[in-house]
């Protein structure tokens, strides 16, 4: 596999966190924990069928227009999933129908399907490591939802129930300071992944015994 599929989950210039790859998804997604595992699923779900389908197909897609036709392939099973899934709970899609259309571009924008240039493709590893992108970006959106809902409402909410989500209140975030209920927000979502970004790359620059991309 290329030196693009080999780079580091989470220290490699590839990461989430590193390139900014599916930041509008992390902070609309991550706004509830519910609405966070909701986009787990299909994160999953996309990146892994799409890498199959493409490793798979991947004799007969032609070069020009390839991205075309896997915008249409990650939407179409994007769609298929969100039906699934309006099967058993309808409000819950329909709360989060505005930020899981962003998964089609953001599974293309990572720059995974273009680092796959090689005719001699290894199906197992293509689709195992598209699987573990989308899980370690999943993984943020869910630890950055179990810090916003907490903190900025004073609750936490799972998929369930005929309203489509189960709150689980612990506090009073509702009353608390300002400070503290803007973290419900857009704005402070973008405020709290600022300083964990900047972090992350203080310690991504003084991390010892890692190269760029085996980080």
């Amino acid at each position: 596999m290329n030196h693009r599929l080999n780079s580091h989950l989470f220290w490699g210039s590839h990461s989430p966190l590193s390139s900014l790859s599916g930041l509008g998804l992390i902070i609309l997604a991550s706004s509830r924990l519910s609405f966070a595992l909701i986009c787990t699923g299909t994160l999953i779900w996309v990146y892994g069928f799409t890498a199959l389908v493409f490793t798979g197909a991947r004799k007969i897609i032609p070069e020009k227009g390839r991205m075309i036709i896997l915008l249409f392939l990650s939407s179409f099973l994007c769609g298929i999933f969100m039906l699934l899934v309006s099967m058993i709970n309808p409000l819950l899609i329909m709360g989060t129908a505005f930020f899981l259309i962003l998964i089609p571009p953001c599974c293309l924008g990572s720059g995974f399907f273009q680092a796959i240039n090689s005719n001699s493709i290894d199906l197992f590893e293509t689709v195992s490591r598209a699987l573990l992108e989308a899980s370690f970006l999943a993984g943020i959106i869910v630890a950055f939802s179990l810090i916003r809902e907490p903190l900025g409402i004073g609750a936490l909410s799972i998929p369930g129930s005929a309203q489509g989500i189960i709150e689980l209140f612990f506090g009073s975030g509702a009353d608390g300071f300002i400070t503290i209920r803007i973290l419900s927000s857009s704005a402070g979502a973008f405020l709290v992944l600022g300083y964990i970004i900047a972090l992350y790359r203080y310690f991504r620059k003084t991390k010892s015994g890692f190269s760029e991309d085996r980080q």
